[in-house]
């Protein structure tokens, strides 16, 4: 099983597509990293020798922002923003939507589910 960044890829799958699961990771950065490691795009995760293993991961951590720095910086962003107490971060303490989507009938997904409103019977 090969393991870069701390993520374990899965086996059986094309390594520009098995890098993806890496967080910070898509395919056209896959693609980059394997065109600098002169590996084959099509070469299947569990088929790679060590060394090609070594210089994908040394790539990876000399030049790509992955994993658990790049979750750390994000998140450093958006508190920056809710302390600043600009709109992006009043919106994100609010858990509304942060990117001028509409609220009177979507957003469910930042706002959760619909909670019943009880009507008083006259």
């Amino acid at each position: 099983m090969t393991r870069i960044a701390g993520i374990d890829l899965p086996k059986g799958k094309r390594i520009e597509v098995a890098l993806t699961y890496i967080y910070g990771i898509g395919r056209s950065m896959s693609q980059k990293i394997l065109q600098k490691a002169g590996v084959d795009f099509n070469k299947k995760s569990d088929a790679l020798n060590d060394q090609e293993i070594s210089r994908i991961r040394e790539i990876i951590e000399r030049e790509v922002k992955v994993e658990g720095d790049l979750r750390r910086e994000v998140s450093a962003n958006i508190k920056r923003l809710m302390d600043l107490g600009c709109y992006r971060g009043l919106r994100h303490r609010k858990g509304l939507p942060v990117r001028g989507q509409r609220t009177h009938t979507n957003a469910r997904t930042r706002k959760g589910p619909r909670r019943a409103i009880i009507k008083k019977k006259k």
